[in-house]
């Protein structure tokens, strides 16, 4: 789980203007960095398939987002993909 204080440097990073919070840049972000902590956890315990579901739920919404932006505005999902470091 991402501290408070990761949480606002990502958002920082990633906003796209002074009060943005809830954007997909920010969402897709904040969910990439959830994503890997628990990606290093599962390294270590791989028989916790709570956290394991949660992974997936995680990745889930985090493809729904990126094909929500790509709908949207492909410069920004482009942007997006190379700024967070996705295979995309």
């Amino acid at each position: 789980m991402l501290t408070p204080e990761e949480k606002t440097e990502i958002i920082k990073k990633y906003k796209l203007h002074k009060t943005d919070t809830g954007s997909p840049e920010v969402q897709i972000a904040l969910l990439t960095e959830e994503i890997k902590k628990l990606l290093l956890h599962l390294k270590k315990h791989p028989k916790d398939f709570h956290s394991k579901r949660g992974l997936l739920k995680m990745v889930s919404k985090r493809r729904k987002l990126l094909n929500y932006l790509k709908e949207e505005d492909i410069r920004r999902y482009n942007k997006i993909v190379r700024k967070v470091g996705l295979k995309k």
